[in-house]
């Protein structure tokens, strides 16, 4: 859309970490694992450590994209997702973003700690990864 553009014409660059976002937590709640859920229910969440992305060639006003999130990596306490972000038209690469999301406790908001992804969240988790 017209905000999502800079002065020459292009998409904003902050704009790929806002859908980045987005597109981490609609990926959670395909798996049944709603980010809002999982704070309020299990009083744990996963926050971001690492964010990266990598840009191929700039997006322009109107073109419809699609973004499709994976899993990149499990570790104990650490998922890395990965969000290919094309032109819906052909394919082609606009950018890729990352990040590393790890699991915290928040069950005390004062003393945020890293901890192992529950058992049963991992199975989703593992379920989903496509290595």
């Amino acid at each position: 859309m017209w905000g999502d553009l800079d002065a020459l014409g292009i998409v904003f660059y902050p704009r790929y970490y806002e859908w980045i976002d987005g597109c981490a937590h609609l990926f959670f709640a395909s798996l049944g694992l709603s980010l809002g859920d999982l704070a309020c229910d299990k009083k744990m969440i996963f926050g971001l450590v690492e964010t990266s992305c990598r840009y191929f060639q700039p997006g322009r006003y109107h073109q419809d994209i699609r973004i499709i999130t994976a899993i990149s990596e499990i570790g104990d306490k650490t998922v890395t997702l990965t969000h290919n972000i094309t032109l819906a038209a052909d394919g082609q690469a606009l950018a890729e973003g990352r990040e590393k999301r790890i699991c915290l406790d928040i069950s005390r908001p004062d003393e945020l700690r890293a901890v192992p992804i529950p058992p049963e969240i991992r199975r989703v988790l593992e379920q989903a990864y496509l290595p």
